[in-house]
């Protein structure tokens, strides 16, 4: 059974906060609950996400058992890279990079808001660090804001965040 929340931080969005007491996990047309590849793909939002993950070769590994966190950029972060940016990144030869960006945007292990709230760092697949800070109710992984939480995928959970990620 689900807890019923009383009280959300408020960077958690009204309709996420619908989606938390409903308890919804995405789910399949026959009702399965949808891997976190399945489940950003439905969003509408990634679409940048989910091209630049098949670019990468990582979908397989996204589609994997996790459980996974997935810090995701939305479609408008990826849109506010400098020029050339994106389309660089997705060039064939510049496959290893690419991996590298994206793995700094997942962590091993599932993290809610609420433990991400409470937590300084993670460490991610690419093997460095986040920065995790919470300011005035709003989380920050690094330099991005989390501005929708804990939606739920069948291998891990997904926080959306407003700019992408870039490692050292």
């Amino acid at each position: 059974m689900k807890a019923i929340i009383t009280h959300a931080p408020q960077w958690i969005g009204a309709g996420m906060l619908g989606l938390m007491l409903a308890g919804s996990v995405q789910a399949d047309s026959h009702g399965m609950a949808k891997d976190i590849v399945d489940t950003a793909a439905a969003a509408g939002q990634f679409e940048t996400l989910v091209a630049a993950v098949q670019a990468a070769d990582l979908v397989d590994t996204l589609k994997g058992e996790g459980p996974f966190t997935v810090f995701a950029p939305t479609d408008d972060a990826f849109a506010a890279l400098p020029d050339g940016t994106l389309e660089d990144l997705l060039k064939p030869e510049n496959k290893e990079t690419l991996q590298s960006i994206l793995t700094y945007h997942v962590v091993p292990g599932e993290i809610m808001a609420e433990d991400a709230m409470a937590a300084d760092s993670a460490t991610t697949v690419q093997s460095q660090d986040l920065t995790i800070t919470t300011m005035d109710g709003q989380v920050m992984v690094d330099d991005a804001t989390v501005i929708q939480a804990d939606i739920e995928a069948s291998n891990g959970v997904i926080h959306v965040i407003d700019s992408v990620l870039m490692p050292e």
